[in-house]
């Protein structure tokens, strides 16, 4: 009895020890086991979008295993597939000028004058539905001949081809899809550049405004860069186009002053000299750009001429309007006379900070 004991009390640490190694090996394959299952779960949920709903009740996620926290020696963490990206629009419509299209990064031929017309008139109201009625009355400029409808809808399929060239037959189209008794081009199929300018416009304003010229500088010019004539240059005769041809024309010229302002700020006098020299004889009655054409030229050294385009500028608005230029020109004029240190180039707020 007493060797059995011997025995026993020998075996006993080795059997425990056993009994351990077996005991984690299975712990290992039962984390492996949930790790897969997680995996599985959490692609199959990424896969299915955050708004993808069946119609059925959701699977609640699985319950956490008791030893999830803990992961095997040397193991990596359960790999999460990065979210799909938002589809890039299938369209680039350029309409800060005559109208063109880019469809899978090559330009395209929009066809016909009037077609090129009505790519131009829906593209005024991008997002918005234009009724066949309006599209035909604006085409036709009021006097539209009996077959004007059946033109319209050929002019519309013969645009939905070119936008779409690799579109199935009888599918439904993506980017100018039929809306009531009209059409409209979606908006999330089409890249417009009216958008990216007065997106680059904006920031151009707000990096101003934050004491960063440079960036301001920056801003403006890829802003202007995308203007190649007249907004809507086909339809820009258009009643219902000449609206935003006109706010995006005040856009165009409020930039124009904008960069000017910011090259007066980086220091860049002699350029915001010349620049706004064409501007002002352009746009004589504009009352900033001349206030900016005087400040350019008294930091540029050029006192007398500040003077003689300030005092010019205030008998047009007295002849043509019959009014008074505003207290910020009065207030320049009676600086630059005498020689304020407020007109003299301040560094930008970020450096001063």
């Amino acid at each position: 009895m007493a060797n059995e004991r011997a025995t026993a009390g020998l075996a006993g640490p080795r059997s425990a020890q056993a009994w351990r190694i077996a005991e984690l090996e299975r712990e290992v394959r039962e984390l492996r086991r949930t790790n897969t299952l997680l995996r599985t779960y959490v692609a199959q949920r990424l896969d299915a979008g955050p708004h993808h709903d069946t119609g059925r009740p959701r699977t609640p996620a699985p319950p956490a295993h008791p030893q999830d926290t803990r992961r095997p020696a040397g193991e990596r963490p359960p790999h999460r597939p990065a979210p799909h990206p938002a589809p890039a629009p299938a369209v680039v419509l350029r309409c800060l000028g005559p109208i063109e299209a880019v469809v899978g990064g090559r330009p395209v031929d929009l066809g016909a004058p009037k077609q090129r017309a009505l790519l131009a008139l829906l593209a005024s109201a991008v997002g918005r539905p234009v009724a066949c009625d309006v599209l035909v009355e604006e085409l036709w400029a009021g006097s539209p001949p009996p077959a004007a409808l059946s033109s319209l809808h050929a002019y519309v399929a013969n645009l939905r081809r070119v936008l779409e060239p690799h579109r199935a037959p009888r599918t439904r189209p993506t980017v100018l899809r039929t809306s009531g008794r009209g059409y409209l081009l979606e908006r999330r199929s089409v890249d417009v550049d009216v958008d990216r300018f007065t997106e680059r416009a904006a920031l151009a304003w707000q990096l101003q405004d934050s004491g960063d010229p440079h960036g301001a500088l920056r801003a403006f010019d890829q802003a202007l860069a995308l203007w190649r004539g007249p907004a809507y240059a086909e339809a820009a005769d258009s009643a219902c186009v000449r609206p935003d041809g006109a706010r995006l024309q005040e856009l165009r010229l409020s930039a124009t002053e904008g960069r000017c302002a910011a090259l007066l700020a980086a220091g860049a006098h002699e350029i915001a000299v010349a620049d706004l020299e064409a501007f002002v004889q352009d746009h004589p009655l504009r009352e900033y750009g001349c206030e900016l054409l005087g400040l350019a030229l008294y930091r540029a050294g050029r006192q007398a001429e500040a003077l003689a385009v300030l005092r010019t500028h205030q008998r047009r608005l007295a002849r043509e309007l019959g009014i008074d230029p505003r207290p910020a020109l009065q207030r320049l004029q009676q600086q630059i006379l005498h020689h304020a240190p407020s007109l003299d180039l301040r560094p930008p707020l970020a450096a001063q900070l």
